[in-house]
């Protein structure tokens, strides 16, 4: 029997993790002849729909748009909703509240965010949402942890699904780092912003200079849209700037251009070394971290919690946040033990299976068919 899926989140062509991480699913979920994705996508101002797998945008501010949109969602069988801060409208994002209220077919939240410490208004709201909801989906169990020791929350609720990955073709499967020509490459990518920790990175680079051949260092993606229009491109020609008063022109590489799933696969298999050089300490969720450990490459991250839990098999390695000689002395040891990076490499691509999106999706789709039979039932 057929499922008609209904998807709440921001869409391409909207650039954004939580955009990427729908698509990415709704393409998983939805089967030929199996199963039908119908998507509800939150903008700021109204646009046109960008496909037709978009049925209805839901706008902040707008009860029109709110009204239009969940008649959509309960022409389908279920709703998976995402919930993110600053997608929604109001404050806090209050007003996925009377989105789920409207809904009378069985949803399930997924939690991109879990604030350590949440303003009163913030719990308030992320409470109602769960408490609201059929099923919650976390992420990583350090997500389910501060749900469990912070909010009021119904745990039963709560499953862990992790964050999916894309599949490579055996043409851009990772396997162990190439070190090709002796020179070993070390990659960033992602959306470019305050917070993203490449200012460490670099000057890590800069306690490298006595390593022959000094490795590469790629900084790869676009300026995201928001940073763009509150600050311009501020902090990329900070970080540029940084380069050349470090001398360090001829190893870091900034790379802004948009890449498909097929060029992104192509770029991480080029990477002898992921590095992850984050500022959040409180970051429950990255989906370049999943990506780079399902594409077997060794990791070096900052604290944060996804990082410690994903790469606590020895995926990777984990260091101080804001520390470049924390993470120049990770590299360093990666790049001058090669059997210790193969090992890292080979332990990531074990646990790749489990990480790809058609058993992410599996896993969505058994949680949304027990939802559907219980609503049947009662």
């Amino acid at each position: 029997m057929s499922t008609r899926f209904g998807f709440v989140s921001t869409f391409p062509p909207t650039q954004c993790g939580l955009a990427t991480f729908t698509a990415s699913l709704r393409q998983a979920l939805v089967l030929p002849d199996a199963s039908e994705g119908h998507v509800v996508r939150l903008v700021e101002t109204p646009e046109s729909r960008p496909g037709a797998e978009v049925v209805a945008q839901l706008v902040m501010g707008d009860r029109a748009s709110l009204h239009r949109g969940v008649a959509h969602l309960n022409a389908c069988d279920v709703a998976i909703v995402q919930h993110e801060y600053g997608v929604y409208g109001g404050r806090d994002g209050e007003e996925i509240l009377p989105l789920l209220d409207g809904l009378q077919i069985p949803c399930i939240v997924v939690l991109h965010t879990v604030l350590v410490e949440p303003t009163p208004h913030q719990r308030e709201v992320l409470e109602a949402v769960v408490a609201k909801a059929d099923a919650v989906v976390t992420m990583t169990m350090a997500a389910r942890d501060r749900l469990a020791s912070g909010y009021h929350v119904d745990l039963r609720k709560v499953s862990i699904i992790a964050h999916g990955a894309p599949e490579m073709s055996p043409t851009t499967s990772a396997g162990i780092p190439m070190f090709r020509n002796g020179q070993s490459t070390i990659l960033t990518w992602g959306l470019l912003g305050p917070g993203k920790g490449i200012e460490w990175g670099i000057d890590a680079m800069a306690e490298l200079r006595d390593l022959r051949p000094m490795p590469r260092y790629v900084i790869a993606g676009q300026t995201h849209p928001k940073v763009l229009q509150r600050e311009g491109e501020a902090y990329r020609t900070g970080l540029q700037n940084q380069v050349r008063r470090l001398g360090l022109s001829s190893s870091v590489t900034f790379d802004g251009h948009y890449r498909d799933a097929t060029a992104l696969a192509h770029l991480v298999r080029s990477a002898d070394i992921v590095l992850l050089p984050y500022d959040s300490v409180d970051q429950v969720t990255s989906g370049v971290l999943i990506e780079a450990v399902a594409a077997g490459k060794p990791v070096v991250a900052t604290r944060f919690p996804h990082a410690t839990e994903l790469l606590a098999t020895g995926a990777g390695i984990v260091v101080a946040h804001r520390d470049p000689t924390a993470i120049a002395v990770a590299l360093r040891t990666l790049i001058t033990s090669g059997d210790l990076a193969g090992q890292m490499s080979h332990i990531a691509a074990a646990s790749a299976p489990q990480l790809l999106w058609p058993a992410v999706a599996e896993q969505y789709r058994d949680l949304a068919s027990q939802l559907i039979t219980a609503s049947v039932a009662a």
